[in-house]
């Protein structure tokens, strides 16, 4: 983003360079220009290409998992080439290298999935046999649990592209974060919205993490100006589920929690691969409780299914 020398740049964000990252990048920017009444173009917005940008011939989980989306932008913030790292928090690994922190959140957009089909109003509506196209194999197994007639392949790329698939009949139907689709202006695009209690989320779908060095108190208190209490709390406890359960992207794990009036609900869910078995845990508590209330119910469920839980599919 070029720089007027009239106003030279006083903080630098990294990004990815997808269409969603890069508005969710102009978000954060946006809200730090109005918070602390700078002009945007004194903020810069550094795209960096990450691996899992850069691995498109087979499904993330068969590369390394969680992580494949920040490794290169974390690199950088550790190597003082930015300032501030943004991420879609369901991307982001559950421990953080040494040296960077979590220290902020953007309001948390509907954290939702949605079904997106030309052929049938609701995923109960396809007919048995049909394609589903996702690369999440949490969307896979909640769909296999939800119609064990359908048919699931791995589908890959951007907002754009798997819609643009499904346009060109690359598969019957695929499902995509409703935020995602907001934050693109592509909303209409969804056939139907998945209610959370039947489909229920990743963990840190809908937020957006901000991620800045240890020691950089002057960054840290910019983006603290802008942190958004709730969606931060509601992390907390959908990480620590995570954390507790070893998740990544092999293993199909959804945590969603919701925030009221100083309270805080968590619903947490293991699904075998193949969607023959789940089981689920619900914690409610103070949201000064939200890491352990998480990390309970990550506990609860490691003992319910077992080491071999996630062996079968």
């Amino acid at each position: 983003m070029a720089q007027s020398s009239a106003a030279p740049t006083i903080l630098r964000i990294g990004s990815r360079g997808s269409p969603l990252a890069f508005a969710q990048a102009r978000e954060l920017r946006d809200g730090l220009a109005a918070a602390h009444r700078i002009e945007a173009g004194r903020i810069a917005i550094e795209v960096i290409r990450t691996s899992g940008d850069v691995i498109q011939d087979r499904p993330l989980a068969e590369a390394g998992g969680k992580g494949l989306f920040t490794k290169e932008i974390e690199d950088a913030l550790l190597a003082g080439k930015i300032d501030i790292a943004v991420h879609s928090a369901k991307d982001m690994s559950t421990l953080l290298p040494p040296g960077l922190r979590l220290a902020a959140c953007l309001p948390r957009e509907d954290a939702r999935d949605a079904f997106i089909c030309r052929k049938a109003r609701a995923l109960k509506d396809l007919p048995g046999g049909s394609v589903i196209g996702t690369a999440s194999l949490r969307r896979q197994a909640l769909v296999k649990r939800a119609r064990p007639d359908l048919l699931v392949e791995s589908m890959r790329g951007n907002v754009e592209t798997r819609l643009r698939k499904i346009a060109d009949g690359a598969a019957d139907a695929t499902i995509l974060a409703l935020a995602g689709l907001k934050r693109l202006g592509l909303e209409k695009a969804a056939t139907a919205i998945l209610v959370t209690d039947e489909f229920l989320p990743a963990v840190g779908q809908g937020a957006i993490g901000i991620e800045t060095r240890e020691k950089d108190d002057r960054t840290r208190e910019l983006v603290a100006a802008i942190n958004h209490d709730e969606t931060m709390m509601a992390l907390a406890a959908e990480r620590a589920f995570l954390a507790v359960l070893d998740g990544s992207c092999r293993t199909p794990i959804a945590g969603h929690a919701t925030v009221s009036s100083g309270r805080l609900r968590f619903r947490g869910m293991i699904v075998r691969p193949d969607g023959s078995e789940a089981f689920e845990a619900i914690r409610e508590g103070s949201v000064a409780d939200a890491a352990l209330l998480g990390a309970d119910a990550g506990r609860e469920l490691k003992m319910r299914g077992g080491p071999d839980f996630f062996a079968h599919g």
